[in-house]
Formats: C-alpha cells, structure tokens, sequence
C-alpha cells in the first residue's frame, strides 16, 4: 500500500513551492512598477493561503498514473490553482457572496480594499494562463490543447456560468437538477478540467482521458454536497469560513432538498462511482481511490 499522507503533502510542497516562485520577483523581472508590486502582495495573500490543492493535486496525479512526470504539469497544474483562487476572491466580493472570511483569514476585499481584491483576482486569471502557456517541458500541441481546456472550463459556459447560476438560485427553490447542474459547472468544471491537462502533459489516449474525467466529474460533485452537509453541521471555527449562509440566502442545496443522510448516501454512491472509472490505470489507481475517500469523509 503506497504512503498516501507522503505522496499528498509531496504534492502540496510542489505546488506551494510553485506559487512562490510564479509570484516571485524573478518572474516579473524587467516590468517591474508600483502597481505590480501592490498586485503581487494582494495575490499571493490569497494564493498562500493554505486551501487543499486538490485541482493542481489531480492534474499532477493524472500525469504520473499516465507515465508521466508531475513535474511536466507543474505549470498547467499552479494555473488551475491559480484560476481557483481568483474565483474565490471574486466569490467573497459584496456584489458575490460578501463574506469577509476565507480559510480563517479575513477575505481580500476587506484586507486590500474592494478594487485591489477585484484586480488580483484579475490578476491570477491572466498570470494562471501566463504560466501554463510558459510551461518548458510541454510541446506546443500539448500547450494548445491543455490550454484550450483551462479556458473553456473557467469561462462563461463553464465555472463564471455556474457562479452566475448560483447567484440566480438565492431566495427561490430550486430543482435537484438544477442544483446539480449549477455545481457542474461552478465547481465541476475545473475539477474536470485538472484531469484533461494532466493527462494531456503525459499523452494520454482518450480512453484514459475520458476515465479521469468522469473521475473528476463525480468527486467534484460529491465535494458539493459534502461543502452543503459541512454548511449546517460544522462550525466557522473548523471551516475558516462562515456557516449557515446557504440558509441565510434561502439558497436549495442539497441538505434542504434531500436531508442530511439522503445527501451523505448521494455523496457515497458518487465516490463509488468515481473510483469504479479508474480501473482503466490499473494498480496506479490507488491514491485516487484513497483520495475519493478523503475527499468524502473529510471535516473541512
């Protein structure tokens, strides 16, 4: 049996070294002003502060069960985080959510002020696709093609749809399915979208393309309804993040809509299913297997 704490904090000291050094000085040498300087102390607040590196995790993860080198993806792999991160900074904006905490930090907005939060979020948008399209062990097809794939999953038909979904769902009930397909594409679509670049820096065939999609798919789902579950049952203390504001926005979810135990049995039978997709890696599966199971039981 593989070492799963060692592999998982291998990966997060990877992609934490990653974001220091893609938000490091050296990077932006030779364009270099004030107004970078202020961006840059308002990003990596933000990009440094703590998360569980899931999305950048699966794209490295996809790459080595594929024969790959995580190392190849690294680029394409911090870009997802760094997507993810702007989402969240917008997210927490008055006009979005308005919540003044994240990951037991105050929120950007209330740390750099509501412009400054609304450019850094711009800001790892744009440094996201300026360091995946940097990569220097990715061909240019595979740069093109993985690219291509960031892109659509963080625009307006992907994770901004969904956000603008999300909003609509405030104060009004809402179908399952359309719970459902809100959180396909607000949290689903990156996640999915981890696994094609992934598999795309380790030329994966499509077969197993489409397996850690569907991976993806269910456990980004699954993450939704526990992220639902969590709201009502845990605290703000052990979330980092505000409880109880589903319920203060009259927003359906999947407690209000199922119960607590019928979304925890959902939440089950989707990472049943996304681990059964995987049998296509073989005896390289294993850390995703475990990972479903983590992801599924986890307290924050």
């Amino acid at each position: 049996m593989i070492d799963f704490d060692a592999r998982f904090n291998g990966y997060v000291e990877m992609i934490n070294s990653a974001a220091v050094k893609y938000l490091g000085k050296d990077t932006f040498a030779g364009r270099e002003s004030s107004g970078l300087t202020a961006m840059l102390d308002a990003m990596a607040y933000s990009l440094h502060n703590g998360g569980k590196r899931i999305r950048p995790m699966l794209a490295l993860e996809f790459c080595r069960v594929c024969g790959g080198n995580p190392e190849k993806a690294l680029p394409f792999a911090l870009a997802l985080e760094m997507i993810h991160t702007y989402s969240l900074i917008h997210d927490d904006l008055p006009c979005m959510d308005d919540d003044d905490m994240r990951r037991g930090k105050p929120s950007s907005h209330k740390v750099f002020g509501e412009a400054n939060a609304l450019l850094a979020g711009d800001g790892l948008l744009t440094l996201a696709f300026e360091t995946a399209l940097s990569a220097p062990d990715m061909s240019a097809a595979q740069k093109s093609a993985a690219g291509l794939e960031l892109a659509k999953a963080a625009g307006c038909a992907g994770m901004i749809a969904g956000q603008v979904m999300d909003l609509g769902n405030e104060n009004k009930q809402v179908s399952l399915d359309e719970v459902k397909n809100t959180d396909r594409l607000k949290t689903g679509e990156l996640i999915m979208a981890a696994a094609s670049v992934g598999c795309i820096a380790a030329d994966a065939d499509e077969e197993k393309i489409r397996a850690a999609r569907s991976y993806c798919a269910d456990i980004g789902l699954a993450f939704q309804i526990v992220d639902d579950i969590l709201d009502v049952t845990s605290s703000t203390e052990i979330l980092g993040k505000p409880v109880g504001s589903d319920g203060e926005n009259n927003k359906s979810t999947y407690v209000s809509l199922l119960g607590l135990k019928e979304s925890k049995a959902l939440a089950n039978k989707l990472t049943e299913r996304a681990k059964e997709a995987l049998s296509v890696f073989g005896d390289e599966k294993e850390f995703l297997i475990m990972l479903a199971d983590r992801l599924a039981d986890r307290n924050n």
